[in-house]
């Protein structure tokens, strides 16, 4: 991967974790639930690799600390809500 690649992949993931978040905060907002939908859905998710850096919980783990972090910020949200 050329710099100008890997430079680009991460603004991209930076951009996508911005508007995921987001839509999922949205989300969470009008149907409560969607967070622990998402949560058990977890087994499911895996690494597509199909080389020695394939690694499943790593997938898994990265995709718990965004479900923390949007019920956190959820939470958030709902208390600036209700001063």
């Amino acid at each position: 991967m050329t710099d100008d690649t890997a430079i680009q992949a991460r603004r991209r993931e930076i951009a996508v974790e911005h508007v995921l978040f987001k839509l999922i905060e949205y989300v969470e907002g009008k149907h409560p639930g969607l967070l622990d939908m998402i949560e058990g859905s977890l087994d499911h998710l895996g690494d597509p690799a199909h080389d020695d850096s394939k690694d499943d919980e790593a997938v898994r783990a990265i995709a718990r600390k965004m479900i923390v972090g949007a019920r956190t910020e959820n939470a958030k949200t709902r208390n600036a809500k209700a001063d």
